[in-house]
This record gives C-alpha cells, structure tokens and sequence, in this order.
C-alpha cells in the first residue's frame, strides 16, 4: 500500500510539473541515485555512535537497524522469504 501511494503522489507531482510546464528537477536515475545516498548517509550516525561508544558492528546489528531502513524491508520478511525458497 505505502508503495501505491508513493507511486501515486509521484504521477501527482508529475501531473502539477506538467500543468505549469516546468520540467522535474532531475532526470529519474539522478533522483534515485541521490536518494539511495541520502538513505546510506543517515546510517552513518547510529555507525559513529555504536564505533564512538565502543560496542562492536555485527551484521545482525547491521541487518536490523541499517539495512531495514535502506531498502524498507523488516528482517523478519528476508528471513521468511529465505525460509520459503529453501523449503
């Protein structure tokens, strides 16, 4: 669902671009790549906290709270969907 209402508040935006004839402010693969830098940037923080306060980087640490918010799936969904190809 969230994924039809981002898919449709993005055709919105291109509608209103059309409308007052302004072209969107940077082609599509641009955009895309800006915005995966901008997801990969805000994990930097909790990173530098975890390296500053001394407590080691795990990739179940890694999986749960950097990756989840990268690409928006929960762990538990990786894991089922792991769990279903195998079985």
């Amino acid at each position: 669902m969230v994924y039809l209402i981002s898919f449709g508040a993005g055709i919105l935006a291109g509608v209103l671009y059309g409308v007052i004839n302004v072209r969107s402010p940077a082609p599509p693969a641009i955009a895309l790549i800006g915005l995966l830098g901008m997801l990969a940037g805000e994990q930097i923080v909790p990173v530098a906290k975890r390296v500053i306060d001394g407590i080691p980087l795990t990739r179940a640490w890694f999986a749960s709270e950097c990756q989840t918010k990268i690409t928006g799936v929960p762990v538990n969904a990786n894991t089922e969907a792991e769990d279903t190809r195998q079985g």
